[in-house]
């Protein structure tokens, strides 16, 4: 979690000073939710990854290194300096290269999951995605189809209240995103997505239901962005006092007390701290360093 909240004010920071180009959706004060979703997974399990995917990429194996690079534009990048933000992934850690369409990651998780279950591979897919695509058509017939040929699939939705500037109260008519399962035959749980223990827990028995061949669950993890939907967005839509309450409740502060109540030490969360920083500092360098792609590869990984 200190990884992905350090990695994303760093790459704001870079952003800002033109080091970076096109936008960026960062993802700090959602560590939670993406480091308890992952640790969940085997490495050969898949994840699909979201606009604001950084986070999601770094929790489940991607570089920090090779996403800097990336994020740079440059040959090194894991999707080559090709994607940039929006694309970040690599498959050999299991993280699918982002798809940066609000809805359009759940039909291609379902789709793997169908394939992994023909194939009889044991694997699991993890569908991230934001309170918004709960909204989109696409959604609800992958949940159907997951559901009816109970695929190993589960469908983790990061609702932090905002699709950009509209709030999920003004889209839904139920409560909770995970209020919606019901309708497909599936579990549906709406749990703290600031606590990376609960999510963990909750995602890990989804995980084991799907493997096993038990269908779908939908998991609804409550969490909160810092910052606006991308960084030209000041988010002054957002209420001062929801803001300052969920601000409060910072998924990392709040883990740091549970575990120096005798779990870790002061020195050991410091060592941690350093050691992502160090690794940061190496990234940025490597990626400055990098050369940018060479425009003779322009054809490459293109498929038509």
């Amino acid at each position: 979690m200190v990884l992905i909240r350090r990695f994303e004010l760093r790459v704001n920071e870079l952003f800002l000073r033109g080091l970076i180009p096109g936008t960026i959706h960062l993802s700090h004060g959602q560590e939670a939710t993406a480091a308890g979703t992952c640790l969940a997974l085997e490495t050969n399990d898949r994840i699909t990854i979201t606009h604001r995917g950084h986070g999601q990429a770094l929790a489940k194996g991607v570089t920090a290194e090779s996403m800097m690079a990336e994020l740079f534009g440059k040959a090194t990048g894991c999707c080559g300096g090709r994607g940039g933000s929006l694309h970040v992934g690599d498959m050999s850690v299991g993280a699918l290269p982002a798809i940066a369409i609000v809805g359009a990651s759940s039909p291609i998780a379902t789709g793997m999951a169908l394939a992994y279950k023909r194939k009889n591979t044991g694997q699991v897919v993890a569908n991230f995605f934001g309170d918004g695509t709960a909204n989109k058509g696409d959604w609800h017939e992958s949940m159907n189809l997951a559901a009816i040929w109970d695929l190993p699939v589960v469908f983790v939705c990061e609702n932090n209240l905002w699709a950009v500037s509209t709030h999920i109260s003004d889209t839904m008519r139920v409560e909770h995103v995970a209020d919606r399962a019901v309708a497909y035959g599936m579990p549906g749980h709406t749990i703290d997505g600031n606590d990376p223990v609960a999510v963990y827990d909750t995602v890990a028995t989804a995980v084991d239901r799907a493997r096993s061949g038990g269908g779908p669950t939908l998991v609804e993890c409550l969490t909160y962005r810092r910052g606006g939907h991308k960084r030209d967005d000041p988010a002054t839509y957002r209420p001062t006092e929801e803001v300052d309450a969920w601000l409060a409740d910072d998924p990392i502060e709040r883990f740091r007390t549970t575990l120096l109540n005798g779990i870790m030490t002061h020195a050991q969360l410091k060592t941690i701290e350093e050691d992502v920083d160090a690794e940061l500092d190496a990234a940025v360098a490597a990626a400055e360093a990098a050369p940018v792609p060479d425009p003779r590869t322009v054809e490459d990984h293109v498929y038509g």
